[in-house]
C-alpha cells in the first residue's frame, strides 16, 4: 500500500476530499544540480498541493489530518495503460505501416493515429472504472495531531 499524508477539506457521504502535500524527491537525487525540475521546484513554478477523493467509512471531520493509501498493484496497472500502451500501440501501427511498404509520411500518421486509438481507449476504461472501489483512493487512518 502506498500512504501519504494530507488534510480533509470536504466530506461526503462515504468519501472525503483530501487535500496532499506532493514532496519533491529532488534532495535524494544526484543530478538535482542539473535538472530542470528541481529548478522549478525552487522557484515555486509547480503547484505543490493535490486534491483526491479517498472513499473513508470514518466519522471525519473538514481540517482531520489522514493518512490515504492506494494499492500498489493499482497504480502500476494504471501507469502501464497510461503510459506504456499507447507507446506500444504507436510504435505497432508505425511498425505495421513500414512492413506494408508505405511511404515515411503514411508511417508517421500510423504510429499517430495508432496513438490516438490507444488514446481513446484508456479514456474510455477510465470512464468505465472511475467508479470502482477497488481502484479509489482510500483513508486508511486519521492521524493524531502530533503526527507529521
Amino acid at each position: 500500500m502506498i500512504e501519504e499524508p494530507g488534510r480533509v477539506v470536504a466530506v461526503e457521504p462515504g468519501a472525503v476530499w483530501v487535500e496532499t502535500q506532493r514532496l519533491s524527491t529532488c534532495s535524494g537525487c544526484s543530478a538535482k544540480n542539473g535538472c530542470g525540475q528541481g529548478l522549478m521546484d525552487r522557484l515555486g513554478v509547480r503547484e505543490r498541493r493535490g486534491l483526491i477523493r479517498a472513499l473513508s467509512d470514518l466519522n471525519l471531520a473538514v481540517g482531520d489530518p489522514v493518512i490515504v493509501g492506494i494499492r500498489e498493484s493499482v497504480l502500476l496497472r494504471g501507469a502501464i495503460l497510461v503510459y506504456l500502451f499507447p507507446l506500444i500501440v504507436l510504435f505497432a501501427s508505425a511498425l505495421v505501416a513500414s512492413k506494408l511498404s508505405a511511404v515515411e509520411p503514411y508511417v508517421m500518421l500510423s504510429g499517430i493515429a495508432g496513438f490516438v486509438v490507444a488514446w481513446l481507449i484508456v479514456r474510455k476504461r477510465s470512464q468505465q472504472t472511475a467508479g470502482d472501489p477497488g481502484l479509489q483512493p482510500i483513508v486508511l487512518r486519521a492521524m493524531l495531531a502530533t503526527e507529521g
